[in-house]
């Protein structure tokens, strides 16, 4: 199984890069994870990052597209809740390189 190196301690991660347990995750595997997917982190990317990981932490699942545009736009305003905005924090898909780096488990539809 691939691992990921932070602060000298071997974190697993599938072959795609994606976290193995979600449990294990804090922000420095963020940063490792982020830095592997070539994106430098910035206070919008982590607002983006832990309103992934609060709709999971509260439902168990990761928020469908939609649902996570409305929770954006409800607390950071609708210039921070459309699909340009979110690419360009995460170039390769808010849905798949934004819950990478959050920890969160792949969601359906994502290479």
């Amino acid at each position: 199984m691939p691992e990921l190196m932070v602060n000298s301690q071997a974190v697993d991660v599938s072959e795609a890069g994606w976290l193995e347990d979600c449990r294990v995750w804090n922000d420095d595997i963020a940063k490792a994870i982020a830095a592997a997917e070539g994106v430098t982190l910035t206070d919008e990317h982590w607002d983006v990052i832990r309103e992934a990981r609060a709709y999971f932490d509260e439902y168990g699942l990761v928020a469908e597209q939609r649902v996570f545009m409305k929770l954006m736009k409800e607390k950071f305003g609708a210039e921070r809740a459309t699909q340009q905005y979110l690419y360009t924090l995460f170039p390769h898909g808010p849905l798949k390189q934004g819950n990478k780096i959050a920890g969160l488990p792949r969601p359906k539809g994502c290479s």
